[in-house]
């Protein structure tokens, strides 16, 4: 693996897990002897990280690790809706019912993951993105597939916004059932319908927690 590559992989994971917080300088040299790496390879990755808007200049401080910020969150959902929606209504039509009706058994039972022992809630979010990679498969759209990607980057940031609250987490599990079990019938419709339910009931909780 390119240094370049290298810095950038571990620069984005720091990033999208609030190891590195918004508004966190990104100054060169020190990351460039953090990680082991010249100064261009740094250059290379922080150009990438702008480019996905993960890091942003600031005037006087250089690179920082960029804002999120409430008064984004209608904009980011719209376009969440227009593509998840789409996607599920596609997933119902070309997946394979057996898949989902796995996940949604998996789903149905994901509020047993979600304790006050394990706080990363580790094995429910990766019942989620066994989801999402499901859909994606199932959509077979490699342009859709590639633009949900780029939108979950900074969804994993905003998830933070929302305290990992395990009432609205065990919600959250109910409402990706219903999503797999509509996909899993094979009605678009219904499935559309359920992504809409999980967005809306998100996005308020975002707004009322981190207002």
């Amino acid at each position: 693996m390119r240094a370049s590559d290298r810095a950038y992989a571990t620069l984005h994971s720091d990033i999208i897990n609030w190891r590195l917080t918004p508004g966190t300088v990104l100054g060169e040299v020190e990351l460039s002897e953090r990680l082991g790496v010249s100064r261009t390879p740094i250059r290379e990755a922080l150009a990438k990280l702008t480019a996905e808007g993960l890091a942003e200049p600031q005037s006087g401080r250089g690179m920082v690790v960029s804002k999120i910020s409430l008064d984004h969150l209608d904009e980011l959902f719209e376009l969440r809706s227009a593509l998840e929606c789409r996607a599920a209504e596609l997933a119902a039509k070309r997946g394979e019912p057996e898949i989902f009706s796995a996940l949604h058994r998996q789903l149905a039972n994901a509020g047993e993951l979600i304790t006050e022992e394990d706080p990363t809630r580790a094995d429910y979010y990766q019942l989620a993105a066994d989801l999402d990679v499901a859909v994606d498969a199932a959509v077979a759209n490699h342009y859709l597939a590639q633009a949900l990607k780029n939108l979950r980057v900074h969804l994993v940031r905003v998830r933070r916004l929302g305290k990992d609250n395990p009432a609205r987490l065990r919600d959250a599990a109910r409402e990706h059932a219903a999503i797999a079990l509509a996909i899993s019938n094979g009605n678009p419709a219904v499935a559309s319908a359920a992504t809409t339910v999980h967005l809306d009931n998100s996005l308020r909780h975002l707004l009322s927690t981190a207002a």
